[in-house]
């Protein structure tokens, strides 16, 4: 990067202009002392302008949790409306504690000795800022880490005990992410392609790529979701004896959208301030401003492809017009994008939202088929849409792109852009990391959870819903007993008696 100081041998070159006056080595002296703060106060600006598109990027990225608490709102039936909303606030207030006790270390802690599987070092956020990350990282890194917790949420919905989800969203967020976001997205993690420190070099030559969290956010939320939904097994009623499928549909399509629309605003800072430097040069006018709006660009595209296509493909399939399956189309587009979207040419986004849509339109065929429940088709949009995006970035990546946010000349780049296959086994090593760990991890939880009887709730509190037996009333108020002829005192601002009747 360009500096404004006085580097070695500024300061004879000066003296040789200045000739032999008296005054020209204190001239010197003093004008490279100048140039020198000029360029100390520029370093300062640069790092303010990048901590502050940081935060900005944060306060995005966490308006997320707001979209998914609106979602999965709309999602569940009104009796249990009391209770996602509660365990999207959990996630987190919960996931906030445990990230900064312990998840922040495991995953971006290096300490004097650097391991590619966990972090070990900044408990507490000990030692920070320093010269690698500032608190503005932290937050970044807190807010992707209760989005995988949100994730997971909307697949238990409806039938999960509350304090199975304190527990499972300390776990995911306190551990079970934050070692793969290490593996990933630490500077010594075994799969990262910023790998730089530790022993081992990148893994195949070009290290597995997951720009903005396919893999690391939407995998890990979507597989633990899935282990969570597959050991408590459907809801009561959700498939009848014939093994024929119900339509539990949610409570408030309104909602529903909203939260789509929400979730759309916030991926804006989740994939783009995933630069997390914005003032980065490149060559000539280009810079990481071009590739945060090349970013944006393939975000939308893939996200509006995803959409049509889900429009038209569920149009042909099932013989309507769903808004709901469209919001989950859009949704499963960025699920799908977010891995490649720093990587890719536009035109491949398009692609790349297009198999999004019939991934999520398959696995959805799949979980009816063999019985499985989840009311935010969580598992299926996140997890495989997000394994969809890791096989795109090793198809689809531009070299260019790859070597501008990575560095190097001869890195691998995607198989169909002339690229090799290296990328792509790399991404596929990252994939079948990501399962077997949110496996081994999550799977034994959520068993041992229920065998103490600590997972699903009773038959009669599911049927009555959670609302009314767990968190002390309904969502909705439609009659709070001011109606009552005892609690009117007037009408219309005219004093009544009590015994007078109620008009009909």
């Amino acid at each position: 990067m360009t500096t404004y100081g006085c580097a070695a041998g500024d300061l004879t070159i000066l003296q040789g202009y200045l000739g032999a006056s008296g005054n020209a080595t204190g001239l010197s002296e003093f004008l490279c002392s100048k140039l020198d703060g000029i360029d100390a106060r520029l370093g300062f600006t640069t790092l303010a302008v990048d901590n502050t598109y940081l935060l900005f990027s944060t306060y995005l990225v966490f308006a997320m949790q707001l979209g998914f608490a609106m979602l999965c709102a709309g999602s569940v039936r009104a009796k249990n409306t009391m209770n996602i909303m509660l365990t999207n606030v959990l996630d987190a207030a919960c996931g906030g504690i445990s990230y900064y006790v312990f998840g922040f270390a495991f995953a971006f802690g290096q300490g004097g000795k650097p391991n590619g599987f966990i972090g070990h070092a900044n408990w507490g956020l000990q030692n920070v800022p320093n010269a690698s990350f500032d608190y503005s990282f932290f937050l970044f890194q807190w807010a992707f880490a209760i989005a995988a917790a949100g994730i997971t949420s909307g697949s238990i919905a409806e039938r999960t005990q509350f304090v199975a989800y304190l527990v499972y969203s300390s776990v995911l967020t306190g551990f079970v992410y934050p070692i793969v976001s290490h593996w990933l997205w630490s500077t010594d993690g075994w799969l990262s392609a910023t790998k730089s420190v530790g022993p081992g070099g990148l893994l195949f030559g070009s290290g597995a790529i997951d720009f903005a969290g396919s893999g690391v956010v939407h995998m890990v939320g979507g597989l633990a979701g899935f282990w969570g939904a597959f050991i408590e097994g459907p809801r009561i009623g959700r498939f009848d004896k014939s093994g024929n499928s119900m339509n539990f549909r949610g409570h408030s399509a309104t909602l529903v959208v909203l939260g789509t629309f929400l979730l759309w605003f916030g991926w804006y800072g989740f994939n783009p301030g995933s630069f997390l430097k914005i003032l980065v040069p490149y060559e000539g006018v280009k810079g990481n401003w071009s590739g945060v709006g090349r970013t944006a660009v393939t975000t939308t595209l893939a996200g509006s492809t995803a959409g049509v296509t889900t429009l038209f493909g569920k149009r042909l399939l099932d013989g309507h017009w769903n808004v709901l399956d469209v919001c989950n189309g859009v949704l499963g587009g960025f699920a799908a994008i977010t891995a490649s979207c720093a990587v890719v040419s536009p035109w491949a986004s398009i692609i790349c939202g297009f198999g999004a849509a019939w991934v999520l339109i398959g696995f959805n065929r799949l979980a009816a088929r063999y019985h499985y429940d989840d009311p935010l088709e969580a598992a299926q949009l996140h997890a495989g849409c997000g394994a969809w995006g890791l096989l795109f970035v090793g198809l689809f990546a531009e070299k260019n792109y790859v070597q501008q946010i990575y560095g190097g000349d001869s890195r691998p780049f995607g198989l169909f852009m002339g690229g090799g296959g290296r990328l792509l086994a790399a991404q596929i090593v990252q994939i079948l990391a990501i399962t077997g760990w949110v496996t081994v991890t999550m799977g034994p939880l959520f068993l041992a959870l229920h065998k103490f009887r600590l997972l699903r709730i009773t038959p009669e509190d599911e049927i009555a819903g959670m609302d009314l037996t767990r968190h002390g009333g309904t969502a909705y108020i439609h009659q709070d007993g001011s109606e009552h002829v005892m609690h009117l005192s007037t009408i219309n601002g005219d004093k009544r008696n009590a015994n007078d009747q109620m008009p009909i």
